[in-house]
């Protein structure tokens, strides 16, 4: 029988092939090195043993050292021991647990230890590619571009010794014992540190699950608050009683928007609505949201002209912890918030071209991905868009995505501005007089002929908005139970002349505004019987283009509307 190269001796063979002390050395040799070999085999089953008891009551990392310290340290002779945690996608590892002694003395330990690395540092990619253990002097690896190499040979290192680690097939991480001693790991402790490197795994994926675990009960904790902060404050928002029943407003113009309102309130359709600032969009895009089958979930504001156009998309889609410089946290986005319910972006003329790409998908394909994240989230949102901007001027100038406002475009409503619905002035300024009234404790009812004239005369270039904030400083500046006074802007851009202190007007102006206080004195009348054509004298194709060339508005006009109905003329749509 032939004994090749680490194959254990047969004693008997020796016994029968040899005679005499010879053989009965060779046998007593051979006798202890078998008892010393399962002695060896059974301290070391004793610690794998110890370790893996210890292992199932390992909760953190900090019982992760203890443990190592105590089981381990008297055995392999280590100084220092790194656990990595390898990201094959991108090939790079992070630390994921250090116990140190002896680098953790260098001086830039706290920065070099738990960057980011390369797999391919000359060090874990062989632990990578190898099934057994591999060793190193830490001369044979130094590389000047592998600054955490260096830092390891700074500290006083002399000998690596690294094993991969795998669960369930997949490769995880490896495990790497440093020493500042010259003599080499033997063989032996070698093999012991592949047995230990299951162990270990079981260690590391309990410590990993444990964390995620902690880390999903703490967000789950933190994100239940805030949504139901952030529900309480947009269901009262919602509960302020945002129908369409309650919007005012009964001319012609307004009529119009109700019949488009009913049309599409109780669909699922994107909605864009369109008009001047401060025609009311926010008022009637909570309507349809509070007329639709989603009015018991939320809807949700996203302002695109107040965000910075760097946080727009972390507060749409939201953003996942570390995604970027201050996201310390995973944040939920607006769509998510908005799921069921309905998101209303407010100026969405505004939205960077870069980012209206990714809220184009989110609109076609009805999912998102977070700020930093790979997971895709399906959502179920209504989308109602406003705008004070031409967006087909916006798309042909190539500020805004044609295929993005074909997709914003599918149902368009226009709000038409105050000074087209003049007859809706009164019940407006009623409306919000009884409302900041109320809110101040005033005893205030009525609104005098002269204040409402001048309500009428007045051009609205806020709209709706202008109309309610002066409504409450006068009703702030009222004393008694009536408005006397409207505290209006001046009407008009007048530019005059100043010589030696006398205001000289052009005679342009002077002729703006002879036309104008003729048409208030006919009550808007053009042609006709005590019309103002008849009364400057002047035929009405050139009266209206008088009109038309000194920019006189309807709004500069005091008259009254049905008697204006009632006398209309090819010139009076000069006045829309």
């Amino acid at each position: 029988m032939n004994n090749s190269e680490g194959q254990e001796a047969d004693p008997n063979f020796l016994y029968q092939n040899a005679g005499g002390k010879k053989a009965d050395t060779e046998i007593a040799f051979l006798s202890s090195v078998s008892h010393a070999e399962i002695r060896w085999r059974d301290e070391e089953n004793e610690l794998l043993l110890s370790v893996n008891h210890a292992i199932a009551s390992i909760r953190d990392k900090r019982d992760f050292v203890q443990m190592i310290q105590r089981e381990l340290k008297s055995y392999l002779l280590f100084s220092d021991i790194a656990i990595s945690i390898f990201n094959l996608e991108t090939g790079t590892y992070r630390v994921f647990l250090e116990y140190c002694e002896k680098t953790i003395l260098h001086p830039d330990f706290n920065e070099i230890a738990f960057d980011e690395y390369p797999i391919a540092d000359g060090l874990h990619n062989q632990i990578l590619d190898s099934n057994a253990p591999v060793a190193f002097y830490i001369e044979e690896i130094r590389d000047p571009e592998m600054i955490h190499i260096e830092f390891l040979y700074q500290a006083g290192i002399k000998r690596v010794v690294g094993m991969r680690m795998e669960q369930n097939n997949q490769i995880i991480g490896a495990i790497v014992f440093l020493s500042e001693n010259h003599s080499p790991f033997s063989q032996r402790q070698k093999n012991f540190i592949q047995r230990l490197s299951y162990h270990m795994t079981t260690a590391v994926s309990n410590i990993r699950g444990n964390e995620k675990i902690e880390q999903q009960l703490a967000e789950i904790k933190k994100y239940k608050e805030l949504l139901e902060e952030e529900k309480l404050y947009l269901q009262e928002e919602v509960a302020t009683g945002y129908s369409y029943h309650d919007i005012v407003g009964e001319g012609a113009e307004m009529r119009k928007v109700f019949q488009l309102l009913t049309q599409v309130s109780f669909a699922n359709s994107t909605v864009l609505l369109l008009g001047e600032t401060g025609t009311g969009k926010e008022l009637i895009a909570r309507a349809i949201h509070s007329a639709s089958s989603r009015k018991d979930k939320l809807m949700v504001k996203v302002n695109c002209a107040a965000l910075p156009a760097s946080l727009i998309e972390s507060e749409l889609f939201g953003h996942e912890r570390g995604s970027f410089t201050g996201a310390t946290e995973r944040r939920l986005g607006k769509f998510e918030l908005a799921n069921k319910g309905t998101l209303f972006l407010d100026e969405i003329g505004e939205m960077p071209l870069d980012l209206q790409v990714r809220l184009l998908r989110a609109l076609q394909e009805k999912e998102i991905e977070r700020v930093g994240g790979s997971t895709t989230i399906r959502v179920d949102v209504r989308v109602i868009a406003a705008t004070n901007r031409d967006l087909q001027k916006e798309v042909s100038e190539g500020r805004f995505r044609h295929d993005l406002f074909y997709r914003l475009n599918v149902f368009p409503i226009t709000l038409p501005p105050l000074r087209k619905h003049k007859e809706d002035i009164p019940s407006l300024a009623v409306h919000f007089l009884h409302k900041y009234a109320r809110n101040n404790g005033k005893k205030i009812s009525n609104i005098s002929n002269k204040v409402m004239k001048e309500l009428l005369a007045y051009n609205w270039p806020g709209n709706v908005r202008e109309l309610e904030h002066l409504m409450e400083r006068s009703v702030l500046m009222t004393t008694g139970d009536t408005i006397r006074e409207m505290y209006l802007p001046k009407i008009g851009n007048v530019q005059t002349i100043i010589v030696d202190g006398i205001n000289l007007k052009t005679h342009e102006q002077n002729e703006r505004d002879h036309i104008i206080e003729v048409l208030n004195s006919c009550n808007g009348k053009i042609y006709g019987a005590g019309g103002a054509a008849e009364i400057l004298n002047i035929k009405v194709g050139t009266l209206n283009s008088k009109i038309k060339k000194l920019g006189i508005k309807k709004g500069q006009i005091v008259f009254v509307a049905s008697e204006l109905n009632n006398n209309q003329t090819e010139g009076d749509d000069l006045f829309n």
